[in-house]
């Protein structure tokens, strides 16, 4: 069963999501459809990523219902002043009625911040999108879209490895109750940091899943992104094992 976190309005958020960035048109839809397989109930794309259309096909061919499947796209800033247009457009290639989450993938300019965060919530009260959030976002602009429509966002993408671990930013997050999901925890991670190869030997894991399971202690959805079957599985296969405190802890001082 995958671990999940509920969202203000309820929604069950899995904590492991899949990652589509950079996944082109064929690949994104036969790795959608691996991750599907081995147990992935979350796909993250953008309207940036160009293969919605795949990840729709896959989720659709699946079998999986699509009630159980939580779908995330994001708006592209530049299409901020025809916000719906953009997402119904993202619907359309989805070949889906609705999605779980939809973000803005960076901050507009100051005078389109707000206006855009309204066209969300517009998109959310239509039930075209379940759960509104932001994506990229400062503290600061997340409570500017608070104070000006008294509705905050449910989610902010940002991100996020052990080098960028940031307890203060995190606590932000926490106290204003917004999920952090967190992108390139691999990228921007040394694998081979003796760190973190000690902790993947004691626990017969690899360092990438040491990465990943680190994320979860925390609480952060992570978004692992892969073309390979054997990567998409590895990346999902984190309950068998548990970080210590002491682990959490050294993890958290590689920043």
């Amino acid at each position: 069963m995958t671990q999940t976190v509920n969202l203000p309005g309820g929604t069950a958020l899995p904590l492991i999501g899949f990652g589509t960035w950079e996944l082109r048109s064929g690949t994104a839809y036969e790795s959608v459809r691996a991750a599907l397989e081995i147990g992935y109930r979350h796909v993250d794309t953008a309207t940036l990523y160009k293969n919605e259309e795949d990840v729709g096909r896959a989720v659709k061919d699946s079998g999986v219902d699509r009630e159980q499947v939580f779908v995330t796209t994001k708006l592209h800033p530049r299409d901020a002043r025809h916000a719906r247009r953009a997402l119904e457009t993202s619907l359309r290639q989805l070949d889906t009625g609705y999605v779980d989450l939809w973000l803005v993938h960076w901050p507009t300019g100051s005078e389109e911040l707000v206006p855009t965060w309204k066209e969300l919530l517009s998109a959310k009260s239509a039930g075209l999108a379940r759960n509104v959030g932001v994506s990229n976002y400062s503290t600061a602009q997340i409570d500017q879209l608070t104070e000006a429509t008294g509705e905050q966002p449910a989610v902010n993408q940002i991100s996020w490895s052990p080098v960028r671990h940031d307890p203060a930013r995190l606590d932000e997050h926490r106290r204003r109750g917004i999920v952090v999901e967190g992108y390139s925890g691999l990228k921007n991670t040394d694998l081979s940091d003796p760190v973190l190869t000690e902790i993947a030997q004691r626990h017969g894991v690899t360092p990438a899943q040491v990465v990943l399971r680190w994320h979860l202690e925390h609480d952060i959805v992570i978004l692992p992104r892969s073309s390979r079957r054997e990567r998409i599985a590895s990346n999902f296969d984190l309950e068998g094992f548990e970080l210590t405190g002491e682990d959490v802890a050294a993890i958290d001082a590689l920043t």
